[in-house]
């Protein structure tokens, strides 16, 4: 195709998540700056209501790209999306979702699913094999990680943890358990809650802070350190941090399969898990001042940049497009 691709993308035009103004704007870089910015394809953007008649697409663009695969801050009625012969790519919800996004698979004819998490996982989640998955690594606005602080001038003597955790009172635990065994907060960030029972460990919570949306990079490059754990799957916090010049200790596991994310345990992070995080930690606080973690920190850093920024991503993203046309 020598001319530009010309995308259709339909959201919900109240979706906080396109805003911008969000404290997670992750989606927003992607999708709203760096994809459009793209010299390959010409995006317009269809904010809609919970209904949008995708008729008036047909034969005026090439691909339809979904928000999500679900009516979360997606339309849930798309009228006649089936029969507009344009190839379909949507995002993935979390895995809570699983269930419920799977009949949108054949209600609106998607040709292809995306999102960072490797494919595997994808599967393991619940998703038929007969889907299709690529894996992209997306959100990292490499933009606000330019001009970080030197590693020496940074806070050495406690480690940050920051993001969701687990409520530890038993009937919270009895609650959350019974509602959503298998993703409530203290399973999907178990090591991630365990760190905070350290008293070198300091806690940031999600939104009660000024460091929010873009504001977030300016958190990370307060400390020489900071933790990266999820259990279930490894989060944009992997590379957000990284990218931030901060030793990375990462909880990387075979449930997570975390090691797709191509760092390296002493090269360019740390790798920890629920047997060897305290020690790794203590390795650190003992000898805060070893310059092997500044080299290991840059490490990480250099990675984070060069794999996971969203000009690369939306590069991989518009290759997908074009081998779907390619095969219509």
């Amino acid at each position: 195709m020598n001319r530009k691709i010309k995308v259709a993308f339909i959201y919900k035009r109240n979706n906080p998540f396109l805003t911008g103004t969000h404290f997670d704007n992750t989606y927003y870089h992607f999708l709203m700056k760096a994809l459009p910015n793209n010299q390959d394809v010409d995006v317009v953007n269809f904010p809609t209501g919970n209904e949008f008649d995708a008729s008036v697409l047909k034969s005026k663009f090439d691909i339809i790209l979904l928000w999500n695969n679900n009516p979360s801050d997606q339309p849930e009625k798309i009228l006649g999306i089936k029969d507009v012969g344009i190839p379909i790519i949507s995002g993935v919800g979390d895995p809570v979702d699983v269930k419920k996004s799977i009949p949108y698979h054949d209600k609106w004819k998607i040709d292809y699913y995306y999102q960072y998490m490797p494919e595997q996982l994808f599967y393991d989640w619940g998703y038929p094999r007969d889907f299709k998955y690529k894996s992209i690594f997306f959100g990292l606005e490499a933009s606000l990680y330019q001009n970080v602080r030197p590693f020496k001038k940074r806070i050495k003597n406690k480690i940050l943890n920051s993001g969701a955790v687990g409520n530890l009172k038993f009937i919270s635990r009895i609650v959350n358990y019974v509602r959503n065994p298998k993703y409530n907060a203290l399973s999907c960030y178990k090591l991630r809650t365990k760190c905070n029972e350290l008293s070198f460990v300091d806690y940031t919570s999600t939104l009660q802070h000024e460091f929010v949306g873009d504001k977030y990079p300016l958190l990370l490059q307060k400390y020489a350190a900071a933790i990266a754990a999820a259990t279930l799957e490894t989060t944009v916090k992997y590379w957000e941090i990284s990218a931030a010049g901060c030793l990375t200790f990462m909880e990387i596991t075979a449930k997570n399969k975390g090691e797709y994310l191509g760092f390296k345990d002493g090269e360019s992070s740390i790798f920890i898990n629920e047997s060897n995080y305290k020690q790794k930690f203590q390795q650190y606080m003992d000898e805060p001042d070893n310059p092997k973690w500044e080299k290991i920190a840059m490490m990480g850093r250099k990675h984070a940049l060069q794999e996971f920024n969203n000009e690369k991503a939306s590069q991989s993203l518009v290759k997908l497009m074009k081998d779907l046309l390619i095969k219509k």
